[in-house]
């Protein structure tokens, strides 16, 4: 009877992640209330409570229940090839536009992430867990370039720290871009092409 109890909270759960997904994509963060959420999972809102804190917390849920891009690819660019330090950035880069392309639910909560909400003060968890995101992907960046420069294969006079915030406002930029239209351009195709431009720039 326990058992069954906690699988039907696990269930009433996703039930609840999976209404508050849909909603956020169709009507944004702010736009949908807690309400909504749980006439749509179809559910009290003291269930919500339950299982969330607040809509932070929901959203933080929400988001950990998919690999996101930029998380996918983290475990990549850790474990490349260190011998070439710019191909190793390349195949991270690659990654987080493939996982976009590729995988649905992540490309919708990701969507939400970037274009359906505000970082107001009940989603400031949210916000920080993006920053934290872009700091970790700024560090791994510059280390590699660094590796690059000791190595002889980076230009020497170039910035580490520049040019992980310039490679980062490329591929946030495009993906922010890709979402908006998504007939626009093919992201693996144009993402490749621009990501290979600006290595090629580095290169000794």
């Amino acid at each position: 009877m326990v058992r069954r109890t906690k699988e039907d909270a696990l269930a009433t759960r996703d039930s609840i992640l999976d209404a508050a997904e849909q909603l956020f994509v169709k009507q944004g963060v702010s736009g949908t209330t807690l309400q909504h959420i749980a006439t749509a999972a179809g559910v009290t809102r003291g269930a919500i409570y339950w299982h969330f804190l607040d809509k932070g917390a929901m959203f933080n849920a929400m988001m950990e229940r998919v690999k996101m891009p930029l998380e996918a690819a983290r475990q990549l660019l850790d474990e490349a090839n260190a011998a070439d330090p710019l191909e190793a950035l390349r195949e991270h880069m690659l990654c987080v536009f493939r996982v976009t392309v590729d995988d649905p639910q992540a490309r919708r909560v990701f969507e939400i992430a970037t274009l359906k909400m505000e970082f107001v003060d009940e989603l400031n968890a949210v916000r920080e867990r993006r920053k934290q995101n872009q700091e970790l992907w700024m560090a791994r960046t510059e280390a590699r370039i660094r590796d690059g420069i000791a190595s002889g294969q980076v230009k020497a006079d170039v910035d580490a720290t520049a040019v992980a915030l310039g490679l980062w406002a490329i591929m946030d930029g495009l993906l922010r871009t890709w979402l908006l239209d998504q007939q626009a351009f093919d992201l693996m195709k144009l993402g490749t092409q621009i990501v290979d431009t600006h290595l090629a720039c580095l290169r000794a």
